[in-house]
């Protein structure tokens, strides 16, 4: 079985859920008789639809998969690239796995939202299963220019939106992936500087905490992710509890491990199928 669950998967539903400050969070939800549930997190700028690869795929394996995007990203309210608050993100995605399942669940968690789904798994670890860390957002590689720049717009501008630079021609190595990056209408390329903070500020406190990991982690790392720091994957990986965590590097592999072109995509696929199967999720009870 591979990730490309278009054909075999049905179609998901949308789902909403509304949040005590009137944002509506919107999202997706792949149906599954399995049993056990799984949320999926998304990355910066793009939204929950553009993880349907995962999604179909765990759906196919029998998880009921909710993915809601992020608010100020896709068909979320907000504005767009912007918080409220530094924290936003991570309360936000514990209402989702609250309003999801009474028991622990799969989380995964891509990129940005891998950042998001690790602060959770620290914080929460009751509620979590396993966890599945795709290119997650553990060293956003600033440069001293970058770091000043953020800091002065920190203090002057935090809810001012600029563009966030990410290279859309080096998610995935499939030319039909970036052109559908490119052209998908929810996508957007604006970020504030609160939400850079929290990216920046995220990463380091997530490494400092990497020795409290309680769940099973699955660590995938691209090898030449152009996008984010390896490095920040490594130093984690460094700290956390040898029994917990379980890294894999695909060298030569772009930033969307799950969207990559083939073999690649098939491989990591085949690997993720393999670790779920050895770290079983209960269902709902």
């Amino acid at each position: 079985m591979t990730g490309d669950s278009t054909s075999a998967s049905p179609p998901p539903e949308t789902i909403e859920l509304l949040r005590p400050d009137r944002t509506v969070l919107r999202g997706l939800r792949w149906r599954s008789p399995g049993g056990a549930r799984a949320v999926v997190v998304h990355g910066l700028g793009e939204h929950a639809a553009r993880q349907r690869n995962v999604a179909g795929f765990l759906a196919q394996r029998g998880f009921d998969v909710v993915a809601f995007d992020h608010r100020g990203h896709g068909r979320s309210d907000g504005a767009r690239g912007a918080l409220r608050r530094d924290d936003d993100l991570v309360i936000d995605l514990g209402a989702i796995v609250d309003s999801t399942a009474s028991a622990p669940i799969l989380l995964v968690g891509h990129s940005m939202g891998g950042l998001v789904a690790l602060h959770h798994a620290l914080a929460r670890p009751e509620t979590v299963a396993a966890l599945v860390l795709s290119s997650p957002a553990l060293d956003p590689a600033l440069n001293l220019g970058q770091k000043l720049l953020l800091a002065t717009m920190s203090r002057l501008a935090p809810a001012l939106a600029v563009g966030n630079g990410l290279d859309a021609s080096k998610i995935s190595h499939d030319p039909a992936v970036v052109r559908a990056y490119r052209e998908d209408p929810l996508v957007h390329d604006r970020i504030t500087a609160r939400l850079a903070r929290f990216i920046v500020d995220g990463a380091a406190e997530a490494i400092e905490r990497a020795g409290t990991l309680a769940v099973p982690t699955l660590l995938l790392v691209a090898g030449d992710d152009r996008l984010v720091a390896t490095a920040g994957s490594r130093r984690f990986a460094q700290r956390a509890p040898r029994e917990r965590i379980d890294e894999r590097v695909y060298e030569g592999l772009w930033h969307e491990l799950f969207n990559e072109s083939e073999p690649g995509r098939s491989r990591v696929f085949a690997e993720l199928g393999a670790w779920l199967d050895a770290h079983p999720v209960g269902p709902v009870r």
